[in-house]
């Protein structure tokens, strides 16, 4: 079979991927919603997410326009359509995910209340399932036809850094908007009214719901497609610029024999009576990295590609499963660190904090060193080829890990309903059981995104590296010797710093606002502690909207242009060194926040579960601290870090040329 059409087994899985989701998403919205209370309250919770998603897609379309025309006059009008290309995939994988998770919550509630567990627990997954089948089938299907129509990789940057560019804008807006919500409901309802968490009484809790949503599913779903479509690309990259004509399509193969592990892997994802839902999902994570292995070394073998090709590619494979490994062990709620954490609150919220950030930190050393050593490995193989190939490995199989990922705020949606349509203790049990293997899986999502990140971004400089190379026929070294190199490594090193304090400040300033306006209304409408005012719900879903995107704009001018300056005025080199700079401390920040977060929330719900005191017990409202301080950390400023590397990196290698050119014209 000839090299060009062996790709199209791209094409081919990623509509079938698409289908598959597309039938699923009929088989859950064919399901029963329930009880009238349980629809009024899950409509709520669609109006609110709609109504976000509507506002920041206004915004979003401006800056789309402007970006488009000005890549179009600066660069290609090639690369300004395949710009916008980009971000209307990403944006509609967004949407998909975040309509199936406002339908599925409350047919998940509904079914736990009919059938317990093994009613419930498949309507949860397979709503996840379609985020994650949608997701990789749209973005392999938006590559294939960019590369059928131009056969060049390179164009394929435009559609990568339009996805970027919307991602960052979902993550980073979506978790300004979450936490605020989150914390704002906590710290007064919990902590300074001792009620349960989705108490229909407090305000805040249809915008904390809202806000699983459209930061935990439209978020995590552009910030996947994100890195999946720019890994895809810069292996391209990498590939065309070799010899070796077959290395450009190797990516796009391994890709769509990813989505085909996927399916197997989410088909195999069942609970029976009795069951487990963590060991059920864990099953199709290995399932899937299983087939993945086998149907890549057929493919090696068949078609006759280097076997270190395929090394390569399960070395990056394994180090996603160590760096899943790590999130796991770190942040579940049956291990060490999140007891120590928990047992630590009995003392009060500073130490719980610190034993929380202390193990955050340690736990930034294997996900490292995997990272480290998997890099290593594929560079040793096949060069930079390699790492790129490895970055694919990883990311290949992320149709089960969005299907896991989605499942978590379903679950979480679901035991709101059920508590505030009160539907009684037994369901409110099954619903947070669904709930708590979410939790988990989050974590490993989240560890699992930072480090195919981390890997993508260093094939992303990698293929910068490769371009400039390619302008000026001068391989460019990143020796820290060189001043400008080392003035670029610090700029970079400090810029995911100022963009997490920026991120976790935005949700700082826009929780005091929405604090204020539940304590007023507890204060002024009568009846609202007893049971029988009524809340202002949509006042908070509006201080949650309008403070995200208030927030939102500075942080993605800040990032552009930051980027930009550096390379203009200082340089290719300098502009190298600020990429590697800004790629390892972001990566280790990433590392840390989403950990330590993840192990400040299951600190809270392990006292939540009965120990040291319970429910509302000094220790309890110590917890809750911990875990309103691990919230932008874990859901805003640590996975928007994943985005912020990409951007920067796209950045860099599509205004290279555009560098180089201007620079030379005044004698730079």
């Amino acid at each position: 079979m000839a090299a060009f059409d062996s790709w199209m087994i791209a094409p081919i899985s990623s509509v079938i991927s698409i289908a598959l989701g597309l039938f699923l998403f009929q088989y859950i919205t064919g399901k029963d919603s329930g009880t009238d209370r349980m629809k009024q309250i899950a409509g709520w919770i669609q109006e609110g997410s709609r109504s976000f998603l509507k506002t920041e897609y206004m915004y979003l379309g401006v800056f789309v326009a402007v970006m488009a025309i000005a890549l179009s006059l600066f660069l290609s009008v090639k690369i300004g359509m395949t710009y916008i290309f980009g971000t209307i995939f990403s944006a509609l994988a967004g949407v998909i995910g975040m309509e199936i998770a406002v339908r599925a919550n409350v047919r998940t509630a509904n079914a736990a209340k009919r059938g317990g567990l093994v009613e419930a627990f498949p309507i949860a997954f397979r709503g996840g399932a379609v985020m994650g089948l949608m997701v990789v089938g749209l973005d392999l299907f938006g590559i294939s036809i960019i590369y059928w129509m131009t056969g060049d990789p390179e164009v394929i940057l435009g559609m990568s850094i339009g996805a970027s560019t919307l991602t960052l804008f979902m993550k980073a807006g979506g978790g300004i908007y979450t936490k605020t919500a989150d914390i704002s409901a906590d710290l007064v309802g919990k902590v300074e009214l001792s009620i349960p968490e989705d108490d229909p009484r407090n305000p805040a809790v249809i915008a904390d719901n809202v806000g699983d949503n459209v930061g935990d599913c439209a978020g995590s779903g552009a910030d996947l497609f994100d890195s999946y479509v720019a890994a895809i690309m810069a292996a391209m990259i990498l590939g065309g610029s070799s010899q070796i004509g077959y290395l450009e399509t190797i990516p796009l193969i391994f890709a769509g024999l990813g989505i085909i592990s996927s399916i197997i892997g989410i088909s195999m994802v069942r609970v029976g009576k009795g069951g487990d839902p963590g060991k059920a999902l864990n099953l199709g994570t290995y399932a899937t990295t299983f087939m993945f292995g086998l149907l890549t070394y057929i493919a090696t073998w068949y078609f006759g590609y280097d076997i270190e090709i395929w090394y390569a590619n399960i070395a990056g494979l394994l180090s996603g499963i160590v760096i899943g490994m790590t999130s796991d062990y770190y942040t579940s709620i049956n291990r060490s660190p999140a007891l120590k954490t928990a047992e630590s609150s009995q003392t009060g919220a500073a130490v719980n904090i610190l034993t929380g950030f202390s193990y955050g930190l340690i736990s930034c050393f294997p996900a490292l060193l995997g990272i480290g050593i998997g890099s290593a490995i594929a560079y040793t193989l096949y060069g930079v080829y390699g790492v790129g190939i490895a970055a694919v490995g990883m990311l290949a199989i992320a149709g089960t890990i969005i299907a896991g990922d989605a499942y978590g705020p379903i679950g979480d949606n679901a035991k709101g309903i059920a508590e505030m349509s009160e539907l009684g203790e037994e369901v409110v049990d099954i619903t947070d059981e669904i709930d708590a293997a979410g939790n988990t899986t989050k974590a490993i999502t989240k560890g699992f995104a930072i480090g195919a990140a981390g890997l993508t971004a260093l094939a992303l400089l990698a293929s910068y590296q490769e371009i400039v190379k390619n302008l000026t026929g001068q391989t460019i070294s990143f020796n820290l010797m060189n001043p400008l190199v080392m003035l670029g490594v610090f700029i970079g090193m400090s810029i995911p710093v100022i963009f997490s304090a920026m991120t976790i400040l935005g949700v700082s300033k826009n929780a005091h606002r929405m604090i204020e306006e539940i304590r007023r209304q507890f204060r002024e409408i009568p009846g609202l502690m007893e049971g029988t005012g009524k809340p202002d719900y949509a006042a908070c879903v509006n201080i949650a909207t309008k403070g995200a995107l208030r927030e939102l704009l500075p942080l993605i001018i800040f990032t552009i242009s930051t980027t930009l300056i550096v390379g203009f005025v200082a340089g290719i080199h300098a502009l190298g060194g600020y990429l590697s700079g800004a790629i390892f401390s972001g990566f280790f920040l990433a590392i840390l926040m989403a950990n330590a977060g993840g192990l400040w929330d299951n600190a809270k719900k392990y006292v939540e579960s009965g120990y040291f005191g319970g429910k509302g017990s000094d220790a309890h409202k110590a917890a809750v601290i911990g875990d309103t301080v691990g919230d932008p950390f874990k859901d805003t400023a640590g996975p928007s870090l994943n985005t912020l590397v990409t951007v920067i990196s796209q950045i860099a290698s599509l205004f290279a040329p555009l560098i180089i050119i201007i620079r030379a014209r005044i004698g730079l």
